[in-house]
Formats: C-alpha cells, structure tokens, sequence
C-alpha cells in the first residue's frame, strides 16, 4: 500500500506531454470468415505520460474494446443484430523487462511498448452467422422493397474502475487517464459485404 501511495504522488507530479495522447481508430471494417463475418478495428494507441509511468511501475492496464451491429427497422426501433465485448490486461514485467498482454486464457509477451501497443490496436469481433444479413424487414417491408441497412459501431477505452483504488480517485479528476476512442459508426451494405467475401478468397 505505501509502495502504491509512493507511486501515486509520483505520477500526479509529472510534466504534461507535449503531444496528443489516446487512443484513436484507424481503420474499421467486415470481414469475412468460415463461419459468417466478423467486425474488424485498428486503433492507434499512444499512452499518456502517467499511464506509461503507471504501467512500467507495476499497474495493470484494462482495456476494454466492443463492436455492435445494429440492424435498422422503419416501422420500430433499431435491432441490435450481434455485439461482442472483450476486456485486454495490459502489464509490464520489471525483471524480464517484457510487456504482457492476456486475452481471457491467452497471453503473450513482446519486447517493446510499441510492438504490445500495435497488438493491442488491433481488435476483432467474434464471428456471427451470414444469416443475419438475410433478415427482411417484415411483410409489408417486402411489399415496399425496403431493404433493411446496418450499422457497425466499434469503441476502445481503458477502464480506470479496474485501477488499484487510489488511483482510481485520480483517474476520475485527471485528463490524463482518459483513454477513450469514443464511439465510431459505418454503414454496411451489399457492396461492403461483398468487398469482404471477395477479400477472405
């Protein structure tokens, strides 16, 4: 406890980046798979200077990364087709000097800040059926030849609850532990699908 108390007064004493910091997505997309279609992100992820200190100090990192797929209906609300969620622990090893990231049972190691975050980035959804595509919306939406459309929603942030609890207090007062890509949408349609089928020949 007096280590972690240490390590608090520590990092609220440090300098402001320069540069921006957070985490940002790249690319999004649908892919297609053996079993259906998956969800697809790349995010850019840089560390602040406090969560940089915080992680090579022994603090655990959660991230947390969701996809949803939402399939619009014009005469109710919106249907949520598919989602996944999928929390990443993101810690460091001071005597191997290595970074480590676990993915539920899963775990792997790299050399490098940028090597681990690179990984990290770089998020999926877990597959579901091509017959959700297939869904029409309902007798009189076939009469009028409505199409039904999707949407895809992907969002990554870290989880400052999953923070030893000093830090935590911190976390909520300072910009500097917000890491959040907020959320990001794209539409998906025939031709979105059929680019990903023509990719995963």
């Amino acid at each position: 406890m007096r280590k972690l108390l240490i390590l608090l007064l520590f990092i609220t004493a440090l300098p402001l980046p320069a540069a921006a910091d957070g985490i940002v997505v790249r690319k999004a997309e649908i892919r297609a798979t053996e079993g259906g279609y998956q969800l697809a992100a790349s995010f850019d992820i840089r560390l602040t200077l406090l969560v940089e200190q915080a992680l090579t100090h022994g603090i655990s990192l959660s991230f947390n990364s969701e996809f949803t797929l939402t399939r619009s209906r014009w005469y109710w609300f919106d249907e949520v087709s598919a989602k996944s969620e999928q929390t990443i622990k993101l810690s460091y090893n001071a005597l191997t000097q290595q970074y480590r990231l676990k993915r539920g049972d899963i775990f792997q190691s790299f050399d490098s800040l940028d090597e681990v975050l690179k990984n990290l980035g770089n998020q999926s959804s877990e597959p579901f059926p091509a017959s959700l595509f297939n869904k029409s919306n309902g007798y009189i939406g076939s009469l009028l030849k409505i199409n039904p459309k999707y949407t895809a929603y992907t969002r990554m942030r870290l989880d400052v609850s999953q923070l030893p609890k000093p830090l935590q207090v911190n976390a909520l007062t300072s910009d500097e532990w917000k890491m959040d890509s907020e959320g990001y949408s794209w539409l998906l349609g025939p031709e979105e699908l059929n680019q990903a089928a023509k990719a995963a020949q």
